[in-house]
């Protein structure tokens, strides 16, 4: 049929675009605006092969094969497909597991079944090539894309570079339409602005109980550094024998000298070591999740309306379990915040009555304990807070609770409204009329 489909290796399309602004492949170098990009890829492939655009399929690996949040973004616009491999670690290294027999058992059904007049390519790897070959023999012509090499070299397979029926070059300046180095920014659309309700959980300060316990923690610390350096210097040093306590006058019982004996021997009184500061705690917010603040009771438990709080998932028949799961896979993007927005929705709109929300504001920034919990497995569900460079992405984590708090304080303003409308009303019924 007269109509074009592209086929895109993502780990060769940004790692390649990452070596070219960033100087290495690591795709965390770099910021991906994945709905210009696709558009791009659009326009040049109609343009190219003059044939409308009947899909492209975006092949990528992700853990476990859970999408991450590009690909839930991704798979949700229009003319796109994600097929997702598996992503494993190996000698250090992320390496995608059945990518290319995806898009190889893909480009030849789609040659079979002759599906498309024209397939584009964005690949390097060779292994593609008996799958490019078939298509050819099923009356397909294959053009070839590839990134602009940061060494000015190739960076395709010779053998898949030969075979195609034409060759473009994807060169820096249409790279950088929609991707750009972290580093040194780019003509790329800005990121956006950091959401004040992140900033100002991040600047929330600690509990006074936490400040207190941080404090006592740092106390016995440094007591416990002062008592090693003691030990240290009253141990001999090498070449020397340990001293042997006196037995004689003024000392204490088996020759050990007593305080005062030891002020007569020293040069002058002897004055008591001042007492340090206790290192301030680190301006790190602990919340709910967090190993210790689980189970206690005291300053640092959670008071007894908020703990008893029902689950979202307590709340939820299976009939609503169903819609939310179709909204997640269809309407939500996977944006930490709008993640948080969402199960914050919900469950507010579960609960059997809303009086709490007061005493729950006033606990901000810390989210009860059993509500937090669901909430970050929710979001797990995303792709969210995984392991991004071997670390978990603690910026995801507050973007999640500020979204939570954002819906929660969009939710007490409504049921504020009516009541302060109707607290008028009645003061205006009441108040003195004029004679």
């Amino acid at each position: 049929m007269d109509r074009c489909v592209v086929l895109v290796d993502a780990g060769y399309l940004l790692g390649a675009a990452a070596s070219l602004l960033a100087g290495e492949p690591a795709r965390s170098r770099i910021t991906v605006d994945h709905a210009a990009l696709i558009q791009q890829l659009r326009e040049r492939a109609e343009a190219d092969t003059a044939q409308p655009l009947l899909r492209i399929y975006w092949f990528d690996g992700a853990p476990d094969r859970v999408p991450q949040p590009e690909h839930r973004r991704l798979r949700v616009m229009p003319r796109v497909t994600v097929r997702l491999g598996a992503l494993t670690r190996s000698d250090g290294r992320w390496a995608q597991k059945g990518v290319d027999a995806a898009m190889h058992a893909e480009l030849t059904e789609l040659a079979r079944n002759r599906a498309c007049s024209d397939v584009v390519l964005v690949t390097g790897d060779g292994d593609l090539l008996p799958g490019l070959m078939s298509a050819k023999e099923h009356g397909v012509a294959v053009h070839l894309w590839a990134v602009q090499a940061a060494d000015g070299d190739y960076n395709q397979s010779e053998d898949l570079v030969a075979e195609a029926d034409e060759r473009r070059v994807l060169d820096r300046a249409w790279i950088t339409q929609a991707v750009r180095a972290k580093e040194t920014g780019g003509p790329c659309a800005p990121p956006p602005a950091p959401r004040p309700e992140i900033a100002a959980i991040l600047s929330a300060p600690l509990p006074e109980s936490a400040l207190a316990a941080s404090a006592e923690r740092a106390s016995r610390a440094a007591a416990e550094t002062e008592s090693v350096r003691d030990d240290e210097e009253a141990a001999p040093r090498p070449g020397e024998s340990p001293a042997q306590p006196a037995h004689g006058h003024g000392h204490g019982t088996k020759g050990v000298p007593t305080p005062k004996d030891l002020a007569g021997t020293l040069r002058g009184p002897v004055v008591p070591p001042a007492p340090q500061p206790a290192p301030q705690p680190a301006a790190t917010l602990r919340w709910s999740s967090d190993r210790g603040w689980v189970e206690r009771g005291g300053p640092l438990g959670e008071p007894a309306e908020t703990a008893s709080l029902p689950t979202l998932a307590q709340l939820t028949s299976a009939e609503q379990r169903w819609a939310d799961r179709e909204e997640d896979i269809t309407t939500v993007g996977g944006d930490p915040f709008e993640v948080g927005q969402v199960f914050a929705r919900r469950w507010l709109e579960r609960l059997p009555e809303t009086g709490h929300l007061p005493k729950l504001s006033a606990l901000y920034p810390r989210i009860p304990h059993r509500i937090d919990g669901e909430l970050l497995r929710y979001a797990a569900r995303f792709g969210l807070l995984a392991h991004k460079d071997d670390q978990i992405d603690e910026h995801d984590r507050y973007a999640i609770r500020a979204g939570f708090w954002r819906e929660i304080d969009v939710r007490a303003a409504a049921d504020h409204a009516p009541a302060a409308e109707r607290a008028a009303e009645k003061a205006g019924r009441a108040g003195p009329s004029g004679d």
